[in-house]
């Protein structure tokens, strides 16, 4: 499976920034683990970010997102749309296999 998380401030973005070495080391974890594929900032910073992973169903990507710093300390929150892959450009088809 494939997911698209969206993270949202629900605070000012200021509020984040005593988060953001946590959240840091939170998307390394998990990109080193192979969970997400690409994270990176929304354009304007104020709206969040957006990560795609893969190779975790459903339950297993709410609990990973619950524990991002942002998360826990209550200054943003995910909201995940679940894809099953349909089409898939060539240079990504090893990494997003039917069984991702």
């Amino acid at each position: 499976m494939l997911h698209l998380l969206s993270l949202h401030y629900t605070a000012p973005e200021r509020a984040a920034e005593p988060f953001i070495r946590g959240h840091i080391a939170y998307l390394e974890r998990h990109h080193r683990d192979g969970t997400f594929l690409v994270s990176g900032q929304t354009v304007p910073t104020s709206i969040g970010g957006v990560i795609i992973a893969h190779g975790v169903d459903r339950p297993t990507i709410e609990h990973i997102t619950a524990q991002d710093p942002f998360v826990l300390k209550n200054v943003a929150k995910y909201t995940i749309t679940t894809i099953t892959p349909g089409r898939v450009h060539p240079a990504l088809s090893s990494v997003l296999t039917p069984n991702s």
